[in-house]
């Protein structure tokens, strides 16, 4: 149904109470994303056993993987439906297929129990997952975007990337009370499971915050909502600007999983105990949420394009040597010293870079553009990077060479940050806006 836009539109009652129950399935995704990312040994062993360790750690980020392919495919989907009949339904949508990919995982039985059908109901509940989370982060960044207050855009859509660090924090108390708790053979035997039966229980509570989510009303306010068939067309006719939104938010995603969700395996190759790798975690859980909502406020007040170029050149110029100073004598200090540093570089980058790229995509297909570009940096980079890490250290026999899958990565960021500030991108998806809507 058309909407207009006139002074007679609901308002947001409560911008906290807002942000809140838009940003709590963040929570549940991030939450289930790292408990699979640091568990991934023991899952190994429950679901794809081999004689090789390696091999089996493969095996099990290649799922990890995989189910993020399902995300462009979700940012499409579940974007244009979003885009057409409302960022409250579509939000609501997203957690439920995440719920059902969640309890899947948390239940199935182990190889031993019912043989190869276990690693592929895994695999089912990965590309579940997969699916709603390719616009669930699109799907929030968009909503806080546009319930944001004049000149603090960057800033509140900043709580989308800060609520999945509270999921990491949390899942790494859970992680490092069972460790304290539990024997290691108890632990591989099923107390893995633990936390996964903690996020199902979370899923009621997070329904009830999504069924009184308001709608916007920058979206209630538009005069016109595109069919399905008019997202599709327009998201193909502005691919490059998802082309250059993907490489904006790669350095995002490659960054976020090597400073949580590889973290834990990188602790172990470097001979450290799962508690010193918690530990770190947990405090770089904390740090990234300060500083998301700090580099939206910063790139509000001085523009996008220092912030983005300032932290994509210092990862650039930093990664491998600080990974080579932390592997030529690692320590849990050393580990820490350098999980910060890329703290302070994924969060002050994530804030900018979630306002900027909100900003570039066209209007009227948000969601869908967002998503896609999103979903697309996810799947091909940032879930890849537990893979990449693991392989390029096989390969090489170089603890530090992750380092270059981080420098990739921040190139990326560079360059997209430079081409669209420099060729007039975003005013270019203005007039395209303007002309559409004519």
């Amino acid at each position: 149904m058309a909407q207009s836009g006139t002074s007679d539109t609901p308002q947001i009652k409560s911008r906290i109470g807002a942000i809140l129950r838009a940003t709590s399935g963040n929570f549940l995704e991030q939450f289930d994303f790292f408990l699979f990312g640091f568990y991934a040994p023991l899952i190994a062993k429950a679901f794809f056993p081999s004689h090789d360790e390696t091999a089996a750690l493969l095996n099990t980020f290649g799922v990890f993987w995989l189910g993020a392919l399902m995300r462009p495919v979700g940012a499409i989907v579940l974007g244009a439906y979003i885009d057409r009949i409302g960022r409250r339904l579509g939000l609501i949508v997203t957690l439920a297929i995440m719920a059902m990919g969640t309890v899947i995982i948390a239940f199935c039985p182990t190889y031993a129990s019912i043989g190869v059908a276990a690693p592929v109901i895994v695999l089912i509940g990965r590309l579940l997952q997969g699916f709603s989370a390719g616009v669930e982060l699109g799907g929030v960044s968009v909503y806080l975007s546009e319930i944001a207050t004049p000149g603090n855009r960057g800033f509140y859509t900043s709580f989308q990337s800060s609520s999945q660090q509270v999921a990491i924090f949390v899942a790494a108390i859970i992680g490092f009370i069972l460790n304290a708790m539990m024997p290691a053979a108890m632990i591989e035997a099923w107390g893995w499971r633990i936390p996964f039966f903690i996020g199902c229980m979370i899923i009621p509570v997070i329904f009830v915050l999504r069924r009184t989510l308001e709608e916007t009303p920058a979206f209630l306010a538009m005069k016109k909502h595109p069919t399905t068939a008019e997202v599709f067309s327009s998201a193909a006719v502005n691919w490059k600007i998802i082309l250059l939104g993907m490489m904006l938010a790669a350095m995002t995603t490659v960054t976020f999983y090597f400073v949580t969700v590889y973290t834990p395996s990188f602790g172990k190759e470097l001979k450290l105990s799962a508690q010193d790798s918690l530990l770190v975690t947990l405090l770089v859980a904390v740090t990234n949420f300060i500083w998301n909502p700090v580099g939206g406020a910063l790139s509000d007040r001085i523009g996008r394009r220092p912030v983005l170029l300032a932290i994509a050149g210092l990862s650039f110029v930093t990664a491998y040597p600080a990974l080579l100073w932390l592997t030529a004598a690692p320590t849990f200090g050393k580990l820490l010293a350098v999980g910060m540093m890329f703290s302070l570089y994924f969060g002050v980058y994530s804030g900018t870079m979630l306002g900027a790229l909100v900003e570039i995509v066209p209007a009227h297909v948000r969601t869908t553009c967002f998503s896609l570009a999103f979903s697309l940096a996810a799947a091909l980079f940032g879930t890849f990077t537990p893979f990449a890490a693991t392989k390029l250290i096989a390969m090489t026999g170089d603890k530090a060479s992750p380092g270059f899958w981080l420098m990739c990565a921040a190139a990326s960021g560079f360059i997209a940050a430079i081409v669209i500030y420099r060729s007039g991108a975003i005013e270019a998806r203005e007039q395209a806006v303007a002309a559409q809507q004519a």
